[in-house]
């Protein structure tokens, strides 16, 4: 089945960086574009970043543009969200998703927290 293990959140400091890790298993991870969504505190999900099969293609919130780099590595199943000069509006949980036809799978969540 389609599993995912996040990692790499935690506490950071306004204008630290962050670089969270998706590791995919049970589906064919190349063929697929990956997302990064988030969460806040009373608010809904939203997509934060999307990336294409090959990696070449990226897309990002308004949000976050020239902040956070998605990337992923077919070799490896994984796909990556490097963010620098976080804010405290970036605290959020943070979920890798792939869809699959007409179906969407989550990771669990990571916290990342942006406070001094």
């Amino acid at each position: 089945q389609v599993q995912f293990k996040e990692s790499g959140g935690g506490l950071v400091q306004p204008g630290g960086s962050l670089t969270l890790s998706c590791a995919a298993s049970g589906f064919a991870f190349s063929l697929f574009s990956m997302n990064w969504y988030r969460q806040a505190p009373g608010k809904e999900r939203e997509l934060v970043a999307g990336v294409d099969t090959a990696g070449r293609s990226t897309n990002y919130a308004d949000s976050v543009k020239g902040r956070f780099t998605i990337s992923r590595d077919n070799g490896r199943y994984t796909v990556y969200l490097q963010m620098n000069t976080l804010k405290p509006e970036d605290t959020a949980v943070y979920y890798c998703n792939v869809r699959l036809g007409s179906a969407n799978y989550w990771g669990q969540g990571t916290q990342v927290t942006v406070s001094s």
